[in-house]
């Protein structure tokens, strides 16, 4: 049996409607769902829950949020009767945070591609996936180290799921939790490669697409 994990996501250049993001935007209902969103997908029933509001008055909210082309669906999760859809936040929408972090990482690995040979680069660089890896330790059957998995990259600003098909079984995400670095460094794909290998503690392969804005996929052969 083989697994899947991608990490589809798109960006987009421009807003398709002028908006006003300022200390009152953030304090508004609207600018509340974008700040709970930053991070993490969430359901209607998720934001309305945390909000204190109707699903209905969430809903109208997510209709403007998605009309500024700040908010966009983001697959969906099994509910009690029925799936629900989930939500995140457009590429436009997470350029709103400060993201000193990532120009911080991508100066240092322009530093280090710079004084350090592909191979050792490589080997650095799954050395930092595996101690994430060992952070988050994973104990029971491979669904059990899947589940935590899923935990793992939401921690990370992912937001993925687990799908059966074709005799296959599939974590998707609709974020790369390190998707700004891999624009610039597309080795950064190893950190993720092999901390899914320690947490699962199965073979991992990294089968990314990088003919556009990347989508990752790593392979997990099972025996």
């Amino acid at each position: 049996m083989t697994y899947y994990i991608y990490y589809p996501f798109f960006v987009k250049l421009f807003l398709m409607k002028p908006t006003k993001f300022d200390q009152r935007f953030f304090e508004s209902t609207r600018g509340q769902i974008v700040s709970l969103l930053h991070g993490s997908n969430k359901t209607v029933n998720e934001l309305a829950a945390a909000l204190g509001l109707s699903d209905n008055a969430v809903r109208a909210h997510l209709l403007t949020l998605e009309r500024d082309n700040l908010v966009e669906q983001a697959g969906s999760v099994k509910g009690f009767r029925k799936p629900h859809f989930a939500y995140g936040l457009s590429e436009e929408a997470r350029h709103l945070f400060p993201k000193a972090y990532d120009s911080l990482f991508n100066q240092l690995l322009n530093v280090l591609k710079a004084t350090l040979s592909p191979k050792v680069l490589k080997k650095a660089l799954s050395e930092v996936g595996q101690r994430i890896g060992k952070e988050n330790d994973a104990s029971g059957d491979l669904d059990a180290r899947l589940t935590k998995t899923l935990a793992v990259l939401k921690d990370l600003g992912g937001s993925a799921r687990i799908v059966k098909e074709d005799g296959r079984i599939l974590i998707k995400s609709e974020s790369c939790p390190f998707g700004e670095a891999v624009l610039e460094h597309p080795e950064v794909c190893r950190v993720a490669e092999s901390m899914v290998t320690e947490i699962t503690e199965t073979p991992v392969r990294e089968k990314c697409d990088r003919t556009g804005y990347p989508k990752c996929c790593f392979e997990i052969e099972v025996t």
